[in-house]
């Protein structure tokens, strides 16, 4: 039977992101993007403010994930693509795409990010589970694509991480109805094959920096498919 969870839940995030500690991580998000854009490493920069302003190491994540520098935020902007999808191969980051539909569906912390992505707080640790919530994110992706009329949609899953076997096979489950063809691949590290491909959909920050061209579909589908979705913005512009 598969587990009813909410993906990425912590009950504590209700006050680490309520309005006064929002305010305050907003000023420290314009400390550490000045930092960044000097030439410091955003994590030297994540722990230095972090440690002035007292945050938590959720806090602190939240940052990190969500800052993004100046000329890493042009440059994927210049290979984002936005329309011509029609009769395209998509190269899909699973693990990452699915886990922040599974937290958008879950009510979940989600952050709109400095790069117009959305990311979440959800750690794997090697181990991921299928939830309730699954089938029903696989399915969203499903829609999307059939609409973009792709021709294709190749899946990267990490074969360390526990369970992707079973969602490689979910996944041909569930879309297998569309009109696109399908691959999943199981693979040691999708990171190092997907950052040097293009129409790539992901929202990892290493990837979206080295990759050919780029799809901010999870962004799309929950600004479209799941409109309610709440989601805390650290989107800024320099």
């Amino acid at each position: 039977m598969t587990q009813i969870i909410r993906r990425g839940f912590i009950p504590s995030d209700k006050i680490e992101f309520d309005e006064k500690n929002l305010t305050l991580l907003k000023k420290a998000q314009k400390d550490i993007c000045y930092l960044i854009n000097h030439g410091y490493g955003i994590d030297k920069s994540v722990e230095f403010v972090g440690n002035h302003f007292l945050f938590s190491t959720r806090q602190r994540l939240a940052l990190k994930r969500s800052i993004s520098s100046y000329k890493d935020i042009t440059s994927r902007q210049k290979r984002k693509i936005l329309d011509k999808y029609e009769n395209s191969t998509l190269h899909i980051d699973g693990l990452n795409i699915i886990i922040t539909l599974e937290v958008a569906l879950s009510n979940s912390t989600l952050i709109k990010c400095m790069d117009g992505t959305f990311r979440d707080l959800a750690g794997l640790r090697g181990t991921y589970k299928l939830i309730d919530k699954t089938d029903i994110a696989i399915d969203l992706i499903g829609k999307r694509l059939d609409k973009m009329k792709i021709q294709k949609a190749i899946f990267y899953l990490d074969s360390p991480v526990s369970n992707t076997g079973r969602l490689k096979l979910r996944i041909l489950e569930i879309l297998d109805r569309y009109n696109f063809d399908i691959e999943v691949l199981l693979i040691p590290n999708a990171d190092v094959i997907l950052n040097k491909l293009d129409h790539v959909v992901t929202s990892d920050g290493i990837i979206l920096n080295t990759c050919e061209s780029w799809i901010n579909l999870a962004y799309e589908i929950v600004k479209e498919d799941l409109p309610n979705t709440s989601y805390i913005d650290f989107e800024i512009s320099y």
